[in-house]
């Protein structure tokens, strides 16, 4: 496989797994298209046209060497400019980052709005998702504006290594596995959902290495309600605000990747139990399902950069 046809074949995973519609992702494009034709001919070379075809603004090729096939990749959740240079000695011939840098790093926050339509699913108003969203989405904005985004991608660039970042999509496969998993398994107690997640290979070794799933917010012995897998996919952390709407919504309990303490304690104040699976392994999970499809290809994986890398059938 040639890195755009990885690069292609992760977002089509990440499609499958999106809580939207294959037709509602359509709409979308079209959207954004409709939002191109408006623009003055003088703008349109500053567009960037991936976001013509590829939904998932915070995931992007950001260098290739051309169309040699891929043989060995180095894959990890946060990957440096040295950890390049060490692929690099490796004879990897393509890394793949999940967390954005670059382009898709000032993209993270376009793609903060599948929040709203997943709010939407959860039994949210829509109004009240957009109306709390599109703040929050301002605010991330504001602080992704003076990151130095490109260090990154100049290291991989001068190295001459090929160099893609898949968020989202990857973020989607995780979500979807826990959300499906969790459908199935019809927990009835809050601390059944932290059994639910003891019992994947990820959180058990990131248990080990002392960051396993913890509850935040909420009693172990407390009644779950309903369970929705919330803060998982679409960008960063979504509005403090949104907890009260899904405590109105019938939401019992949310399972999310991480919280920040603000996030936390508004959870708190709407009566809403808060399972924390964890950052890094709930990231590895979500990379892990679309590598194990890449991995079919006859390509080697190298894990590193925090990548907990378990393979599935």
């Amino acid at each position: 496989m040639t890195v755009r046809e990885i690069y292609k074949l992760a977002v089509e995973i990440g499609i499958k797994n999106d809580f939207r519609s294959k037709k509602e992702i359509t709409e979308y494009l079209k959207r954004v298209k409709k939002e191109y034709e408006k623009f003055p001919k003088e703008e349109k070379v500053y567009f960037d046209k991936e976001r013509l075809t590829n939904p998932y603004s915070d995931s992007r090729i950001h260098f290739t060497g051309g169309t040699k096939k891929i043989k060995k990749i180095f894959a990890g959740i946060d990957i440096s400019a040295g950890g390049i240079m060490l692929a690099k000695s490796l004879g990897a011939d393509m890394i793949f980052n999940h967390h954005p840098v670059g382009l898709a790093l000032a993209g993270l926050d376009d793609v903060m709005n599948y929040q709203i339509d997943a709010l939407e699913k959860f039994g949210v108003p829509v109004n009240i998702a957009e109306e709390l969203l599109h703040k929050r989405i301002s605010e991330v904005a504001r602080g992704l504006n003076p990151i130095n985004h490109y260090v990154t991608v100049d290291a991989a660039k001068l190295l001459k290594m090929n160099f893609i970042n898949i968020h989202t999509p990857a973020d989607n496969c995780a979500a979807m596995f826990l959300t499906k998993l969790i459908e199935k398994a019809k927990p009835r107690y809050v601390n059944d959902v932290l059994d639910i997640l003891s019992k994947i290979p990820e959180y058990q070794e990131a248990k080990k290495q002392g960051t396993g799933p913890t509850l935040f917010s909420g009693n172990k012995n407390n009644r779950c309600g309903k369970v929705v897998v919330s803060e998982f996919t679409g960008g960063t952390e979504g509005s403090k605000e949104i907890y009260s709407a899904m405590a109105n919504a019938g939401i019992g309990t949310i399972v999310a990747m991480h919280q920040s303490e603000e996030h936390k304690k508004a959870a708190q104040k709407a009566h809403i139990n808060v399972v924390i699976a964890g950052h890094i392994s709930s990231d590895s999970l979500g990379v892990n399902i679309v590598l194990d499809e890449i991995e079919k290809k006859g390509i080697k994986i190298i894990p590193f950069g925090g990548l907990i890398r378990i393979k599935r059938k």
